[in-house]
């Protein structure tokens, strides 16, 4: 994770969640975001990398379930990077974390490295309590410093307390309480702390945005390519569909099927109900 930061420019030391669109566009990684609830109690996807063809190119979507709160989607993101950087191919994950299959756990772990840098936690650990162990500070302090993590580095609450447990920075007992707690609870105790240390961010990241877009650039790109005659109109139709959007809306008259429009909609929802 640190050596792909570094790849990607990235230091130890800045946040990057606030710039994950800005990296899927330097690996031209298209991203489609499209809302699922869950459903009949199962849990519904988090997001989806599918590798495919057109027109001989390689190209490569991350379907993203913006039903889920917003920290989720970036966590969620982060996690597929780790299926691109490693050929693991297509690959759908789900929202209740999968941890017992190795392969996803690799996954998670790649994804809160990548998104706080172990080394970088243990030095704001230090820095704010003049230990690397919490063992004697009380749990209302903790979920200050928590929000602060929370606010600034865009990890999901339930990411940051696993890392300071995995640390060894808080015991088993601190880990307990803590990953009991709601924290979507906007009036429980965290919530209230949350709010109170950075409300708009706070409350950006608890929030379940329910999206339906793409990449700006991932539409210039399938336009460019058309124009450039890389793509034939099928392809161009099939591709622009995938974002429900239609040749019209560029000013390009070419009839469209619905099926083709519906055709990534349905896949992931096809995945997620079989899966």
């Amino acid at each position: 994770a640190r050596t792909k930061r570094f790849a990607l420019g990235f230091s130890d030391d800045p946040p990057i969640a606030n710039d994950i669109q800005t990296i899927l566009d330097k690996l031209e990684i298209i991203l489609l975001e499209i809302p699922i609830e869950v459903e009949r109690g199962k849990p519904a996807f988090s997001a989806v990398i599918l590798c495919s063809e057109e027109g001989g190119k390689s190209l490569v979507f991350i379907g993203l379930n913006t039903a889920d709160y917003f920290d989720k989607q970036v966590f969620a993101i982060a996690h597929e990077l780790y299926h691109f950087f490693t050929k693991t191919g297509s690959h759908l994950s789900r929202q209740d974390g999968q941890d017992d299959d190795v392969v996803e756990a690799k996954a998670n772990w790649f994804a809160a490295e990548f998104l706080l840098p172990e080394d970088v936690l243990k030095r704001r650990v230090f820095e704010e309590f003049k230990s690397y162990s919490l063992e004697t500070v009380q749990i209302k302090v903790l979920l200050r410093f928590i929000a602060r993590l929370h606010c600034t580095w865009w990890l999901p609450y339930r990411s940051l307390v696993k890392r300071l447990w995995e640390t060894k920075t808080i015991t088993e007992i601190q880990y307990q309480e803590l990953y009991a707690i709601d924290e979507r609870d906007l009036e429980g105790e965290f919530g209230r702390i949350g709010r109170s240390t950075q409300s708009d961010v706070f409350l950006k990241l608890n929030t379940a945005t329910k999206t339906f877009g793409s990449s700006p650039r991932a539409i210039e790109t399938i336009l460019r390519n058309f124009e450039d005659n890389l793509i034939d109109e099928d392809t161009f139709v099939r591709l622009l569909g995938r974002f429900k959007k239609s040749p019209a809306d560029y000013g390009y008259e070419i009839s469209i099927s619905q099926d083709d429009m519906n055709e990534m909609h349905d896949f992931i929802e096809g995945w997620n109900h079989d899966g």
